[in-house]
C-alpha cells in the first residue's frame, strides 16, 4: 500500500436503492448505464472540474453539480442525451478513493 493519493481507475459502489433501479432496467438502459459508469471510474477527476471539463466525455454524456454553489458536492452524469442520469459523490480519502453512485435512472 502507498501513502501517495491513488487515481483512476476509482472504484464504485452502489448504495441498494441504485443498484435495485439499475437492476430492473431493460438491458439496452442497462449496457448505456455501464458506459457511463465506465467514464466515470476512468475519468482523471471524477467531478470534472473546470471550463469544458467534460467535453472528452462521449457523445451523449455531460457532468454537472446538483448544486452549483457545491462544487465538491453531489454530481450527476447524464447519458443518453439526458433520458438517463447516474447521481454520484466522491469520497477523495488517500487510502481508498471512491464514487459511490446514489441514483440511477433512465426513461
Amino acid at each position: 500500500m502507498t501513502d501517495e493519493f491513488m487515481g483512476p481507475p476509482w472504484q464504485a459502489d452502489w448504495t441498494k436503492a441504485a443498484e435495485d433501479n439499475h437492476d430492473a432496467l431493460p438491458e439496452h438502459a442497462r449496457s448505456l448505464v455501464a458506459a457511463a459508469r465506465a467514464e466515470l471510474v476512468t475519468a482523471q477527476d471524477p467531478y470534472f472540474r473546470g471550463i469544458d471539463a467534460d467535453r472528452g466525455l462521449a457523445a451523449g454524456m455531460s457532468v454537472e453539480p446538483v448544486q452549483s454553489t457545491r462544487p465538491g458536492g453531489e454530481h450527476v452524469l447524464y447519458f443518453d442525451f439526458g433520458r438517463g442520469w447516474l447521481r454520484y459523490h466522491f469520497t477523495a480519502r488517500t487510502m481508498d478513493p471512491q464514487i459511490v453512485i446514489d441514483e440511477c435512472f433512465w426513461q
